[in-house]
């Protein structure tokens, strides 16, 4: 309620309502509690210790750290850590910091997001409560589905590492207070084995307030362009309109259908980007035309030419997954297979599921039809060569027969034929591996422009979490069928709450994986449950 508050008065610009319920929400037992909660029980980084050694901590051990939180303690340098970034030889930096700052850091962003919620852009997506990167691919599609247009992808270069923390302290605008706590975590440091370094610039990667400060940063590009917009020759409104501008984190999209107005908006954002300290990636800033294409989020964006029975533009819009997303997928795919030569089958099916699954739900809301075809086409060839290779002395067709079963589906009417499926790498009914194939293509919602989870309206943030891409149909229909509702706790789900489904009758008592049997969770009141001890019969015999 306190969050919803700020957020309305930030939207009608009240500075002093603001941050009075500020300092009440910092203050807050209630907000303490779920910072902690949040840290030491929800996020999947509960297992990493700062440079203090300390890891995901016991119930009296969270009560004593709510307690102890406090705005003025001087915050401890964060750890270095090396992670590889994807798909390349590089490395990237991480910051971690110990348990206390990260429990202070969760209440700091509760406090701060909804302000800054009500004054954020409409299109900017990345990092951001109710929006994702299917939003700013559907922002795109809006942007240039009825015209050819000229496209600049651009990247800022090492964005989190070379933020300047006076001029992102100065946009912040905050009271004194929350600044030389924020200034603290900025300037805290980094240990790198034993060694410490102080932080001149930049935002730690790692910390759980550093997106929503790069994002703070980052604030202005699109009005900067928009400004831009409202000077060239012809309508306002209309010019506005024609230039489109899309940011997802630190990678962004402006669209125009003349070349040397992307140029001209490109030389703009430079020029802004210099005063916070940034610049553009020259290796992944590259201006393209929408009939050559681009890959921005794992997806390909291109207009096909087509004959004007197809369509009466001369070109059809479509998006698909990229090929160096599917190439990268189908490489962790044989890794896997190659990985577990000697493991039995269904140790294999239930490794190979979630990423199977995952990958479907992410790419189901744009043209992936052939994709999905071709990968399952892939991959029935590599799980073929896999069962010959363990049974060399056996014939092909009785391998086909031990691993390979038929799985018949249920017709949408009544009247129709049932459809039988013969090649099915499965070991019992209810053990197969799903097909890429049988993914229904649903077509993703963008969320409409100025709206936050903030603003109070559950109903409308709870029917697009059940028909988010990337939420599967079993949480979906549990989450209609319970309104909204965790069935242990009875509150109402919320944008980043962590879902999970539980069994009522457990599988070890006779339960099953069907609708009636199931009920949709909190992660931590999913813990909570299997806490409680399950009471037999007296004689359970």
């Amino acid at each position: 309620k306190l969050q919803k508050r700020i957020y309305q008065a930030s939207q009608r610009g009240d500075v002093r309502v603001v941050r009075k319920l500020q300092k009440t929400l910092m203050k807050s037992w209630s907000g303490k509690m779920l910072a902690v909660r949040k840290v030491t029980q929800q996020n999947k980084g509960k297992k990493t210790a700062g440079i203090d050694g300390r890891k995901a901590l016991k119930n009296k051990q969270r009560l004593i750290l709510v307690a102890s939180l406090k705005i003025y303690k001087k915050p401890q340098p964060t750890r270095r850590v090396w992670i590889d970034k994807p798909g390349r030889n590089e490395k990237r930096p991480l910051g971690i910091p110990t348990i206390y700052d990260r429990a202070l850091q969760g209440l700091t962003k509760q406090v701060l997001e909804p302000e800054w919620e009500a004054r954020f852009e409409p299109n900017s997506y990345g990092f951001r409560p109710g929006r994702s990167c299917h939003d700013a691919i559907e922002a795109i599609f809006t942007g240039i589905a009825r015209k050819p247009k000229w496209v600049l992808d651009a990247d800022i270069s090492k964005c989190f590492d070379k933020i300047n923390h006076e001029k992102l302290l100065t946009k912040l605008n905050t009271y004194p207070s929350m600044r030389r706590l924020i200034k603290g975590w900025l300037k805290a440091g980094v240990m790198d084995e034993g060694t410490f370094s102080p932080t001149i610039e930049g935002t730690p990667q790692g910390g759980i307030i550093s997106p929503l400060l790069a994002n703070i940063a980052l604030h202005g590009m699109e009005e900067r362009i928009n400004k831009y917009a409202e000077m060239l020759p012809g309508r306002k409104a209309r010019n506005k309109q024609a230039l489109n501008f899309v940011r997802y984190a630190d990678d962004f999209i402006i669209m125009h259908k003349s070349k040397e107005v992307v140029e001209e908006c490109q030389r703009i954002i430079e020029i802004w980007l210099n005063d916070i300290g940034l610049e553009l990636k020259p290796s992944k800033t590259k201006l393209v035309h929408t009939t050559e294409g681009y890959d921005f989020l794992g997806f390909n964006i291109r207009q096909y030419p087509v004959g004007k029975n197809h369509s009466k533009q001369g070109f059809k819009t479509l998006i698909k997954p990229s090929k160096k997303r599917v190439k990268e997928h189908w490489e962790q795919l044989s890794k896997v297979i190659d990985k577990y030569r000697a493991a039995p089958q269904e140790a294999l099916i239930r490794r190979l599921r979630p990423i199977i699954k995952g990958w479907c739900n992410y790419n189901r809301s744009v043209v992936s039809k052939e994709t999905f075809k071709g990968l399952d086409n892939k991959l029935w060839n590599k799980l073929q060569r896999w069962g010959y290779r363990r049974h060399p002395n056996k014939s092909r067709t009785w391998v086909n027969k031990k691993y390979w079963g038929t799985k018949v589906e249920k017709p949408k009417n009544p009247w129709d034929a049932p459809k039988k499926d013969n090649w099915v790498f499965m070991t019992k009914e209810d053990n197969y591996l799903p097909k890429y194939a049988k993914t229904k293509i649903v077509r993703h919602v963008k969320v409409k422009e100025t709206r936050s989870p903030f603003d109070g309206d559950l109903t409308y943030w709870n029917n697009r979490m059940a028909k988010h891409p990337e939420m599967t149909s079993q949480k979906g229909k549990l989450l209609k069928r319970q309104k909204g509702k965790c069935s242990h706790c009875g509150l109402t789900f919320k944008e980043g709450d962590l879902m999970e489904t539980h069994h009522i009758i457990p599988r070890a008592q006779g339960g099953n994986d069907q609708l009636r049997n199931l009920e949709l969770l909190h992660l931590h009141c999913h813990d909570e449950k299997h806490r409680m001890k399950v009471n037999l019969d007296d004689n359970p015999f």
